[in-house]
């Protein structure tokens, strides 16, 4: 069973999706129920397999027994297991919070919600440049669905310019791969990588296009500056535990990023080694001043919620900028981080807007909430953690990622983070005396479920978890940079035993 361990965050969600999606006339108890176990066992398998991924080894699963370079390969070390299980922790609080009502306001919820975990765990774990487009796809067509799911206007207009921009980016997407399949004569990552390495002068301008037109692409669906514009509307109309969900979306193209620049352009590929740090580092810190401003602008929480995803991916960005194995393990610390903070952020903000009565989430005078001292005091949590204040993982996080930075970098990362940062305080603490403080008349708006608190308190209860564990998750986190910084780790573990079976 272990040797098909790779395979099952695939392979489980898959199954269940079409179980769901084949029984969707049936009774939404047995839906729940199968989504929410699938899931939670999601969660044990990716432990498992974060255990084995732990010793710094790395191991292949090459699909219908076809070997690499040639057949379709999914791939396990550190980074792979570490967005796998950060995927299943965050999708577990979504499904239990969507069991309190959203699952019935549109049909086949729990199918396309695994379809999704499919989609999102294949393109973590696939060693092949083809197939990441493939499970990009995936991913992509279940949250177009669930983008929609229960209705209403402003989630169609979202919708149709999320569908058109994503139909864009996977155009050039496939663009990209075939220019670096013809560059290269392979889609294997690690076979690319050799291949670059040792490309004929007269190929590297090809490849260099190629490449680039994959940092579009992957900017695209992480939301840097200036592609950013499609998200904040789309999370914000989107509805909760999905837009939770979609916290770990731009952290795919975050981990693409990640993954292609350095295993196939990393050290060993020359003069094409590194080609994206320049542009990642300038487009980050204008991605940070932006969200920030926009942070400061929303008049909506769930949108001041989206636009706190968007600091997220400039800080994140900004540490692969940086280049340096420090930054990269403090960006990993802060993506767990920022992932499940802002996905119970905005099922928060659904409770909030439960309670309100009329005006929802818009911060204006509303009713008084009948769980006022819980809600405010999860977002004050909330609030502390993605602002970065001591004692939560944000500030550990931001520390980690200021003290990673060289001496040139300094005058530029620190004062956009520590403003974006103040900017978040401000912000946060104009909505909070306006949903707590500012109401009138008497409490009202819809009772809470025990499956909303849950959801929140899983999600926004891993800040002070991850202060707990500080120290074993960011030694993890530093190994995975060093891993990371050694493609030839990868590209040995992938190709060297071509010849035996999974």
């Amino acid at each position: 069973m272990m040797q098909h361990l790779i395979v099952l965050p695939v392979v489980l969600p898959l199954l269940a999706g079409l179980f769901l999606l084949r029984s969707r006339h049936g009774a939404m108890r047995t839906h729940r129920t199968v989504g929410v176990t699938a899931t939670a066992l999601l969660v044990v398998v990716a432990m498992v397999m974060l255990a084995r991924a732990a010793s710094g080894e790395v191991t292949y699963y090459a699909l219908g027994g076809w070997q690499p370079p040639f057949g379709i390969v999914l791939v396990l070390d550190r980074l792979s297991a570490l967005m796998v299980l950060l995927t299943s922790v965050l999708a577990l609080g979504c499904v239990v919070f969507a069991c309190a009502g959203d699952d019935e306001r549109g049909s086949n919820f729990h199918g396309l919600f695994q379809l999704q975990l499919m989609g999102i765990n294949g393109a973590f774990l696939t060693g092949d440049l083809f197939n990441l487009f493939v499970f990009f796809e995936v991913l992509l067509l279940a949250s177009y669905a669930l983008l929609i799911h229960g209705g209403g206007k402003s989630r169609i207009q979202s919708a149709v310019h999320y569908v058109a921009l994503n139909l864009a980016g996977s155009s050039l997407f496939l663009i990209s791969v075939g220019v670096l399949y013809g560059a290269t004569g392979t889609l294997n990552m690690a076979d690319m990588a050799m291949r670059v390495s040792e490309l004929p002068a007269e190929r590297a301008g090809l490849v260099t296009a190629g490449a680039l037109m994959l940092l579009v692409v992957f900017g695209l669906k992480a939301a840097i500056l200036p592609l950013y514009f499609w998200l904040p509307r789309a999370y914000a109309a989107a509805p909760a535990p999905v837009a939770a969900l979609f916290a770990i979306m731009t952290k795919v193209g975050i981990y693409a990023i990640l993954r292609v620049y350095s295993l196939i352009f990393g050290e060993s590929a020359g003069p094409l080694a590194a080609l994206e740090q320049p542009w990642v580092w300038w487009l980050s810190l204008g991605t940070m001043i932006a969200a920030g401003v926009g942070v400061l602008a929303a008049r909506d929480l769930r949108l001041m919620v989206a636009y706190l995803v968007l600091v997220s991916v400039g800080t994140l960005l900004a540490g692969i900028g940086m280049g340096s194995p420090a930054a990269t393990g403090a960006l990993l610390y802060y993506l767990v981080h920022s992932t499940l903070v802002t996905g119970g952020l905005f099922l928060l903000a659904e409770m909030i807007g439960l309670q309100r009565g009329k005006a929802g989430t818009r911060l204006v005078k509303g009713r008084p909430l009948r769980h006022g001292a819980l809600l405010s005091g999860l977002f004050f949590v909330g609030a502390i953690a993605v602002a970065g204040l001591p004692p939560l993982s944000g500030a550990i996080g931001k520390v980690l990622l200021l003290d990673a930075a060289e001496p040139w970098q300094q005058p530029w990362l620190w004062p956009v983070m520590l403003a974006t940062g103040l900017a978040a305080i401000i912000a946060l603490s104009r909505a909070g005396s306006t949903l707590f403080w500012r109401s009138q008349g008497e409490p009202g708006g819809q009772p809470l479920s025990r499956q909303h608190w849950f959801g929140v308190a899983w999600l926004l209860g891993a800040s002070p978890l991850l202060v707990a564990l500080a120290g074993p998750v960011s030694d993890y986190t530093r190994a995975t940079a060093d891993q990371l910084a050694d493609p030839d780790i990868l590209v040995r573990a992938v190709l060297s035993d071509a010849g035996d079976t999974p």
